[in-house]
């Protein structure tokens, strides 16, 4: 593959204090998506902190060097994120009666790997301080359950992209359109002022990351990482996993199992004190249904239930409800011989 330049060409017009337009807002998704690998983009930060449930820097790494097929992200969430940004757009706009514009992909004048890609442009600004200038709204569509993420402000993932952004541009300040819930609209303005030292180690980060992306080194996992996004990078690095590798020789490897089966032993053994620790309470009751420690409620033993679908049944006595319904979700399971976690164990 050819690797990333850290030159990339800057054809486009200034369309920012700091930034030349790279493609206009109405370029091809897919066009966009392989330009986009030219440098950093804002929504590339919260995978580079470790912010992300759905990446992080070695995401960002095999993405840029085209390790990995082009993320189209066609999920739910994605699809009415996109749908209803237009009407955020709108309902920010007219509450502060001013003019948005789409723009395009953005790359910093002085760093070209530097990049973003704006959701609006604000012709006017609304705020009274700033009304003669120009910045950007950042529009956001979050499910409910997100709701307390945004009750002191604006998230960290968040604040790493619309700051990533000011930097790009050349902004002072930004605004953030949100949806929550689809009918929950709220909006907030971050000031640069108010985190440059954070600006600054954002783009140091972010710098150092495009360096080694230039030069095919990859970054170095600190084992803090979590696990879910790693998993996932693997399979889609690797989706037809075929042949052997020695690994006799390989101490990460070694160290590696050791703290799996320990960890997986710890895990088993939990789950059977939890069951004996529960046993015992229930037998304390008697025939009460809760119990008190002094003046203080201590616990209870109160019914639930869940719902349960007996698979085999639905298949066999509706099978058009089970075809719409039921869906095969491959996953990875990890095998070890008994002999080896035997081994391991000791």
């Amino acid at each position: 593959m050819t690797a990333p330049t850290m030159d990339a060409p800057l054809t486009g017009r200034r369309v920012t204090p700091t930034g030349r337009l790279i493609l206009p807002a109405t370029a091809d998704r897919l066009v966009w998506l392989e330009a986009r690998r030219r440098g950093i983009g804002s929504s590339d930060l919260a995978a580079i902190l470790g912010l992300s449930a759905y990446g992080n820097e070695l995401t960002v790494y095999h993405d840029k060097r085209g390790t990995l097929p082009l993320e189209t992200d066609d999920s739910e969430p994605a699809y009415w994120g996109r749908a209803n940004e237009g009407n955020v757009a709108d309902r920010w706009t007219m509450a502060n009666r001013t003019v948005t514009r789409r723009v395009g992909l953005i790359a910093n004048i002085d760093r070209p790997w530097q990049m973003c890609t704006l959701d609006r442009r604000v012709l006017q600004c609304p705020l009274p301080a700033h009304e003669t200038e120009k910045c950007a709204l950042e529009i956001k569509c979050r499910s409910a359950f997100k709701a307390p993420m945004w009750r002191k402000g604006v998230p960290d993932d968040v604040l790493a992209q619309v700051l990533w952004q000011m930097d790009t541009c050349g902004f002072d300040h930004l605004h953030v359109g949100l949806l929550i819930g689809g009918n929950d609209y709220r909006h907030f303005v971050v000031y640069r002022s108010e985190h440059e030292q954070l600006v600054l180690d954002l783009r140091a980060a972010a710098e150092d990351l495009w360096n080694g992306i230039v030069a095919g080194r990859p970054p170095v996992l600190t084992g803090s990482e979590e696990p879910g996004p790693l998993l996932d990078l693997y399979r889609r690095l690797h989706p037809d996993r075929e042949g052997l590798i020695r690994l006799d020789r390989d101490f990460d490897a070694q160290n590696a199992m050791h703290d799996y089966v320990a960890a997986a032993n710890a895990e088993r053994d939990a789950k059977k004190a939890k069951g004996q620790a529960k046993a015992a309470l229930v037998g304390a009751l008697g025939p009460n249904a809760a119990a008190y420690a002094g003046d203080k409620p201590f616990f209870s033993l109160e019914p639930t239930s869940k719902e349960w679908c007996d698979i085999k049944k639905l298949a066999e006595y509706y099978p058009d409800a089970y075809a719409a319904c039921v869906e095969d979700r491959p996953s990875d399971r990890l095998t070890i011989p008994a002999a080896i976690r035997k081994e391991y164990s000791a």
